[in-house]
């Protein structure tokens, strides 16, 4: 029990506020849902200003296989695009791929804040 209070304090210390995104590369996330358990996932509203990019890149796990469904929310009339070299399923708005085993990256934006909802779970850990 007291662990389950430790995680929930640990959540609400961190949700829904926006925080700086990983690789220094000018995104912003805000964790909207996570659970450690039964299936491992995170959720985030991911906001990339004017300026941002992420550079290519795979996400390592340390076991299982890592699985993410992006949803783009608001796309930037220029750049912004993401750019991945083997997804299950891309269209104009939904991204699915293996970030752990497929190198993605996300170009500059150039015209107008991006924004995206980003789901992912591990299988196997």
């Amino acid at each position: 029990m007291e662990n389950m209070l430790t995680n929930i304090r640990k959540y609400l210390a961190v949700a829904f506020k926006w925080q700086k995104g990983r690789q220094d590369s000018g995104y912003d996330k805000m964790l909207l849902l996570t659970a450690p358990w039964p299936l491992p996932f995170d959720s985030y509203l991911i906001r990339y200003p004017i300026g941002a990019e992420i550079p290519p890149h795979t996400d390592a796990v340390k076991q299982g296989q890592h699985y993410r469904l992006n949803i783009v929310v608001k796309r930037s009339p220029r750049g912004g695009e993401f750019v991945c070299s083997a997804p299950i399923i891309s269209t104009s708005r939904i991204k699915f791929f293996r970030p752990d085993q497929c190198e993605h990256s996300v170009t500059r934006v150039e015209g107008g804040s991006r924004y995206v909802l980003s789901i992912g779970w591990i299988i196997g850990k």
